[in-house]
């Protein structure tokens, strides 16, 4: 009778606890049914509500769940991932309570990235000038979607490198950053440009910047004037960069070194031209460009050097188009600049009757430099073109070597041309001097210009002896690839004992692309030959016999 009553108690005391327990349960749920989030992502927050042990769980990788599990009311994380494209996207996430297997969701809704291309800065303002490496501003563009820069037509004046956009992992925007360059503004006018970016592909776009870009007007320089000359020197030596310089704007020009002023009395000088540039040197400078646009304000000078630029080797310029509306110009030295271009307005020069055009890097002799553009020229000058020295050109791959690698075969109508001077040595020229045999346009010496000239020697009738070059006081083709034979005209011109031809005209070196050696077969042992031919010529003092 105890034992049942005991356990007749028992019963009723757990069904009195199992009441209690039912009235206090908190039962299973979660505060947030739906979040919404937007491309960037970040991290949401939920409660779930429960009473015992619980699961989360999603199929998608965007979304990660922390805690992922847990007991009774917990905070629970969603970390989500920005988007990878530009359409919304949707998850669901699972809680489910372990004891009863009830679930809830939570539904995860984040919009696509729009398609943008943002500029950080939409205007930029640079200067009229500065040096060639600092003429750049760097832009910071965040995209989405690949883009082309377009720089309208009349901005020339500026450009760009190039760049790469990395889209990774779908169309999150990422930076890129473009570096423009722009030229000096000659002009005293502002200039400006709309540089746009357009996407490659054809998309909606929700933002498309744009830049804007103004440079300064430059600083007139007054025409015409002594003032202006001054200034023109001293933006010409700024721009070339030159590493020395004693001018100075507080001292007149008649002072600085390497100028020339025009003055009463000289032969040429007018009463405009008093007082202005006659002569002016610009020697040992760095510049990476063409000869500066100053130049042409320089309008009363006769005679310009410009020489000596640093790794001149390295570059392939051009004149430019400003030097060439110096019509007035009588000498001219562009040297050691790294030339390998006359612009086509140098034809404009035909005053020129000097050119030096020594130790550039031309590849061909520039088609520019014929006699009907030049025709007062008496002097050229276009030795030392080698960028550097290769012996044997049948044994490199290099074709940028300068010294007129490119021609062909020896250029004949410099020859023809009639000039009084022409240097062309230390260079590459190859092949065979021409013997002008069967051009109609040399003439043979003729028996009327022997019998009116007493230097000249019959020889040069009864051997049919070609007219090449007759007022040629100077010429130098020595240290090329030159071989074959040397040519009659050239053994037997009136003015070969004045030019050192064993110095100057005889010596070649190394060896031409076909692996010839350079060197001429007939070179004569010594004078002897001409001395005998030209009896009215004075052997030097010295000279091997």
């Amino acid at each position: 009778m105890k034992v049942s009553t005991a356990i007749w108690m028992m019963m009723l005391a757990a069904g009195f606890a199992a009441c209690s327990s039912d009235g206090d349960s908190v039962g299973f749920e979660t505060d947030r049914e739906l979040i919404q989030v937007t491309e960037v992502g970040g991290t949401e927050t939920i409660q779930v509500v429960a009473d015992g042990e619980w699961t989360a769980s999603t199929d998608e990788p965007w979304i990660t769940i922390s805690p992922a599990n847990g007991r009774g009311t917990t905070v629970c994380r969603f970390q989500i991932d920005s988007a990878k494209t530009a359409e919304s996207r949707r998850a669901t996430v699972r809680i489910r309570q372990n004891e009863h297997m009830e679930t809830r969701t939570v539904v995860v809704e984040q919009s696509g990235y729009p398609y943008l291309i943002e500029v950080e800065q939409g205007e930029v303002e640079v200067s009229n000038y500065a040096k060639t490496d600092d003429r750049y501003f760097d832009v910071k563009v965040r995209a989405n979607v690949d883009f082309k820069v377009s720089i309208p037509d009349e901005a020339k004046w500026l450009s760009n490198d190039s760049y790469k956009l990395t889209l990774d992992n779908g169309i999150r925007p990422r930076e890129v950053k473009i570096r423009f360059k722009w030229d000096i503004n000659t002009r005293p006018e502002e200039r400006l440009a709309t540089i746009t970016f357009t996407p490659k592909s054809d998309v909606t776009m929700s933002r498309q910047d744009g830049l804007q870009v103004k440079q300064t007007a430059a600083a007139p320089i007054e025409e015409g004037t002594r003032a202006g000359d001054s200034v023109a020197l001293l933006s010409i030596a700024r721009t070339l960069d030159m590493l020395e310089s004693s001018w100075e704007k507080g001292e007149p020009m008649s002072r600085w070194n390497g100028v020339t002023l025009w003055e009463e009395g000289m032969e040429g000088c007018t009463p405009e031209k008093v007082g202005r540039v006659k002569y002016a040197e610009f020697f040992l400078f760095y510049t990476k460009e063409a000869i500066p646009f100053e130049v042409r304000y320089l309008t009363a000078a006769e005679e310009l050097y410009i020489f000596s630029n640093a790794n001149t080797f390295l570059y392939s310029l051009s004149t430019g188009e400003y030097l060439s509306e110096l019509t007035q110009l009588k000498r001219l030295t562009v040297g050691a600049y790294g030339l390998t271009e006359l612009h086509p307005s140098f034809k404009n020069l035909k005053n020129l009757e000097y050119l030096n055009l020594g130790s550039n890097n031309f590849q061909r002799i520039p088609d520019v430099l014929t006699k009907e553009n030049f025709p007062k020229l008496k002097t050229l000058i276009m030795n030392a073109n080698q960028r550097s020295v290769v012996y044997d050109l049948s044994n490199t791959s290099r074709t940028d070597l300068g010294g007129f690698i490119e021609e062909a075969e020896f250029p004949a109508d410099l020859i023809k041309w009639g000039l009084d001077s022409l240097v062309l040595s230390v260079n590459y020229l190859q092949g065979e001097l021409p013997s002008f045999e069967d051009d109609d346009e040399v003439p043979y010496y003729t028996q009327a210009e022997i019998d009116a000239v007493d230097s000249l020697p019959q020889f040069l009738v009864d051997n049919r002896i070609k007219k090449v070059m007759p007022t040629t006081k100077f010429f130098a083709i020595n240290l090329n690839r030159l071989h074959g034979k040397l040519p009659d005209w050239l053994l037997y011109h009136p003015a070969l004992n004045l030019w050192y031809p064993y110095s100057l005209v005889f010596p070649q070196e190394g060896r031409d692309k076909n692996g010839v050696a350079g060197g001429f077969e007939n070179e004569p042992v010594n004078m002897n030959y001409y001395y005998d031919i030209y009896t009215t010529k004075t052997r030097p003092t010295g000279e091997l016999e």
